[in-house]
């Protein structure tokens, strides 16, 4: 007997010497040189994101096959990426996390398969799937292996797609194919100074075009943010930028099988608002902050705005009514007069999407004058960037609540969720102005002969806005056709959307039977 606790001694102390040895990753020089990068270790960022105590490891012994270039002499503790399970805010997250002080946290065939493996679990038990990224790229001494473990990533990414939230956190760098898995997912976060995402690197481009850009100026945070669009969020450090993930969460379903999460509400469902009739002005060339119409609409005001940065003529993001959980889209008319154009056609058709897809309500607010006209943008392809929004809401199955607060003219009323797009419930202010263009452009095409034979050809002109104005400058017309469900009064815009949204929260949707439909891209 003493023997046999001898022998049970001997195989806990080996395999308490082994787990030591993966939990130091790449060892304590390496750790240091994370630190003095003013990054955290791969472990440590997973202790800031799980609720303390509950994250359990998955695959810690995991090693790679690799002998070529002499893989077989290197040890990589771990495989180089942390993966496992466990609790945030009460709720089960699977997540890697690439560990960049083991080979540069790069990605290999075994490394590609614990991630695949977290990816599977995340899929099959239906909760999200966090992926935190801090990698060199593919591990080019396994050659072919490394490329077919990217393409297993990007596989499961596409599969999964719409079953469960997929969210990237780009935390250092993020380089080659490597930068198609957070592409791919539903939201990428990224952390000033430190994150970096390219397809091609500094080296490889000023040899090629001879062109010189620093790593921060190709693929930085602020430009995948401002200029690109790739970035949804963005941190100043890493420990806010995982405090952003945790709440987002909880504005998202474990899958696509469950409502989001609903949190009981402190705001009155029934408040109103007088200070709202001030916010939107009557002046149809007069600008305004969406944003406060919608801090007036949601519960407390607050108001999680994703891609706050790029394409800001039009607002996305995550709020709550009544406790639950609504995707806003909003038309901004501080920018570009709220005018849609490529990128915002493309921003709000994908959270569009991925509102759809969680079973995420939609409450859209209208100000839109138009699609921004312009050759740049023709031959961008803004027909068919712009076609994605109608699809996106013409797909949509979810309640889908809209509210024209003001003008609402041509092809963006009809894109912006109106009634002939499949809305539940339309809303509009008095102020609002729905036709086929302004009073302005409508008087000199409807009017032209007739202001061109005038003996005061500019008297006749205003003479003619002002006929089409009194006809058209109101919500009356649309609503006599039943295509506005009411006009209601600026301070009652919160009990409105909600008693609306209430109603149609057992909305049942109806599929025709296909495969899928073709979007165009």
């Amino acid at each position: 007997m003493p023997e046999t606790v001898s022998q049970l001694e001997e195989k806990l102390r080996e395999l308490r010497k082994r787990r030591e040895a993966v939990i130091q990753g790449g060892g304590a020089q390496r750790i240091e040189r994370q630190h003095k990068a003013g990054k955290m270790t791969a472990r440590e960022r997973i202790a800031a994101f799980f609720d303390p105590g509950t994250f359990m490891e998955i695959d810690a012994f995991v090693t790679h096959r690799a002998k070529e270039f002499g893989m077989d002499k290197v040890e990589a503790p771990g495989e180089g990426v942390v993966t496992g399970y466990g609790l945030v805010n009460g709720r089960a997250v699977c997540v890697a996390s690439q560990d960049f002080t083991v080979i540069g946290g790069s990605l290999g065939e075994m490394h590609a398969a614990k991630i695949v493996k977290a990816m599977e679990m995340a899929a099959k038990v239906g909760v999200p799937f966090v992926f935190l990224n801090d990698s060199g790229g593919a591990r080019i001494q396994e050659g072919v292996d490394a490329l077919r473990g990217y393409g297993d990533v990007f596989f499961r990414n596409v599969q999964y797609s719409g079953v469960v939230p997929q969210i990237s956190v780009i935390l250092g760098p993020c380089a080659g194919g490597a930068v198609y898995s957070p592409a791919l997912t539903d939201f990428c976060f990224m952390v000033q100074g430190t994150a970096n995402m390219f397809i091609t690197g500094p080296q490889v481009i000023k040899a090629v075009t001879g062109e010189e850009v620093s790593m921060e100026q190709l693929g930085g945070a602020a430009v995948h943010s401002q200029i690109s669009g790739n970035a949804h969020f963005v941190a100043a450090d890493e420990a806010s930028c995982l405090e952003m993930v945790k709440a987002l969460l909880d504005y998202l379903p474990s899958n696509n099988q469950e409502d989001p999460p609903y949190f009981p509400p402190a705001d009155d469902p029934a408040r109103i608002d007088p200070e709202l009739a001030q916010v939107v002005p009557a002046e149809q060339n007069r600008s305004y902050d969406m944003h406060q119409v919608i801090y007036s609409l949601v519960d407390d005001g607050i108001f999680m705005e994703v891609q706050r940065d790029w394409a800001t003529n039009i607002i996305v993001g995550f709020a709550r009514l009544n406790g639950r959980s609504v995707g806003i889209v909003a038309s901004q008319p501080q920018v570009k007069a709220g005018c849609l154009d490529i990128n915002a056609s493309d921003k709000a058709s994908r959270f569009v999407r991925f509102c759809d897809a969680f079973n995420i309500p939609l409450v859209t607010l209208v100000d839109v004058p138009g699609y921004l006209p312009g050759v740049d943008q023709e031959y961008g392809g803004i027909i068919r960037h712009g076609a994605k929004l109608l699809y996106a809401y013409a797909e949509a199955t979810v309640p889908k609540i809209t509210v024209i607060t003001r003008k609402a003219y041509g092809g963006a009323y009809i894109a912006m969720c109106s009634r002939h797009l499949g809305a539940d419930m339309v809303f509009a202010f008095p102020t609002a102005e729905i036709a086929v263009m302004g009073p302005e452009g409508a008087a000199n095409v409807v009017f032209r002969d007739e202001i061109a034979k005038a003996e005061n050809p500019e008297a006749k002109r205003q003479e003619k806005i002002k006929e089409f104005r009194d006809v058209f400058a109101n919500p009356y017309v649309a609503a006599s056709r039943g295509y506005i469900d009411d006009v209601i009064e600026p301070q009652e815009l919160r009990p409105k959307v909600i008693s609306a949204l209430e109603l149609m929260i057992t909305k049942k949707a109806e599929y025709l039977p296909k495969k899928h439909g073709n979007m165009p891209v």
